[in-house]
């Protein structure tokens, strides 16, 4: 038996549950029925009993093309043997120039400005220092206010906290950054099962109009959107909406943030949310499928204009931008990228999202009969299904996510709503599955 062989026993054989602190779970509860991906190929994973699992969600939005790749993993493999680490301080590695080359080919213009992290957590709290600094060297020092939505999620670093709105975190996270304001989200009653962009509710983007008269414009660095809200349950933006939030932030100086980490990378049917919507903002967060996560990372885009602002502002020899991560562009994660973004390309994942749009969303409108179903919101390859609750938030969500496990389906629950986001690789028949499983996880609620 080799070394390899040898450590890859070990974990197959691990049998204590007691170590490991799971996040965003209910560890007790998992403890006393565990749900355990043992392998995972393509669209299926493979539980602790044998059992084949559709992912029904690309793991947490971020394996559009499928588990296990072998060309991602023969990327990594080569770049850990060529490199495994430099540090991101002073030296460079081949490897992140060349993931930043892939990146700044998908983004719009005038975006060639790549910054690494190592998650999407990692990318807001970098914005806020970006937006923060390009505020300054214009000699806007004074604009120190920040704004987001209801309903929003913008990771769980304390930045990210302090700009989501959904109530859990920050309560139980209370010391949170100050000078942040919040606009509505962007449900409506009646939008209620309407696919793709809703045409009521372009005027809840007054509300960032609303903040700029209450506080004065001068005083806000940044207005941070996600294009379309995933985590909090796939709400698509209205006709008008984006268009006018630019509208805004242009005519008071307000940079105009769009987290990307979920709906990036082809789930809109375009490279980024920004070019299906057609709003070009000016910082753009990333994670998630930029590695198709094999390997955590997360990268931060900024136009042009901005990485010039604030790299000229310092004296010559000098450190620009006082900010970083050991982990920064790290070379397997980026020789990941690469291969990753590459393999979307060869096998054009995004056209396929295009093409495939209205039969996914067709098969899971087919759900609106249900009686437990009480709103269904989607665009691209990304669905949310909210079930009727049972007087206690999430309980119900929770129970039909350990159902659906157990029953071969993996989705993503947020409270009592379902996000359905399958990997690009999937064909009409594992959309038809997926779906069939839905239901019958419906029926034995």
């Amino acid at each position: 038996m080799t070394e390899f062989d040898d450590i890859a026993h070990r974990i197959a054989s691990t049998n204590s549950l007691e170590e490991f602190w799971m996040p965003f779970t209910g560890n007790r509860d998992f403890k006393q029925a565990p749900r355990m991906v043992a392998k995972s190929s393509g669209a299926y994973m493979t539980d602790q009993r044998g059992n084949q699992v559709l992912d029904g969600s690309s793991g947490l939005f971020c394996c559009p093309a499928g588990n296990a790749r072998r060309e991602i993993a023969d990327a990594v493999h080569a770049q850990m043997l060529q490199c495994s680490y430099s540090s991101p301080f002073q030296i460079g590695n081949p490897a992140s120039f060349a993931a930043a080359q892939s990146v700044a080919r998908l983004l719009p213009e005038p975006f060639n400005h790549v910054f690494f992290t190592n998650s999407g957590s990692e990318s807001i709290d970098t914005i806020l220092k970006i937006a923060m600094m390009a505020q300054r060297v214009r000699g806007e020092g004074q604009r120190v206010r920040f704004v987001s939505r209801e309903r929003a999620y913008h990771g769980v670093n304390i930045g990210g906290v302090s700009l989501s709105g959904m109530v859990r975190n920050r309560e139980t996270f209370p010391g949170v950054m100050p000078h942040v304001a919040l606009m509505r989200h962007t449900w409506l009653a009646e939008n209620r099962f309407e696919q793709g962009q809703p045409r009521a509710g372009a005027e809840l983007a007054e509300d960032l109009q609303r903040i700029v008269e209450t506080f004065g414009g001068g005083t806000i660095a940044a207005c941070f959107v996600e294009p379309v809200a995933g985590s909090t349950g796939c709400l698509v933006p209205p006709v008008g909406y984006l268009e006018r939030l630019r509208e805004i932030c242009d005519a008071n100086g307000i940079l105009l943030v769009f987290d990307e980490v979920i709906c990036g990378f082809g789930r809109m049917g375009a490279n980024f949310a920004s070019q299906r919507f057609g709003v070009t903002p000016d910082i753009i967060a990333m994670a998630k499928a930029l590695t198709n996560a094999a390997i955590p990372m997360g990268a931060v885009a900024v136009r042009d204009e901005i990485y010039s602002e604030i790299t000229s502002a310092a004296p010559e020899n000098t450190i620009e931008f006082m900010h970083g991560y050991t982990y920064s562009g790290h070379p397997a994660a980026a020789a990941a990228c690469v291969a990753a973004l590459d393999l979307y390309e060869k096998e054009k994942l995004f056209q396929r999202v295009a093409d495939g749009e209205q039969y996914f969303l067709d098969a899971v409108w087919s759900l609106q009969d249900h009686p437990t179903v009480t709103d269904i919101r989607g665009i691209g390859y990304l669905a949310g299904v909210d079930i009727a609750g049972d007087g206690v938030a999430g309980r119900r969500g929770t129970a039909l996510q350990k159902d659906l496990f157990l029953n071969g389906l993996h989705i993503k629950f947020t409270g009592d709503c379902g996000l359905i986001a399958p990997p690009f690789i999937l064909e009409r028949h594992h959309i038809d599955e997926l779906v069939e499983k839905f239901r019958a996880g419906l029926d034995r609620l």
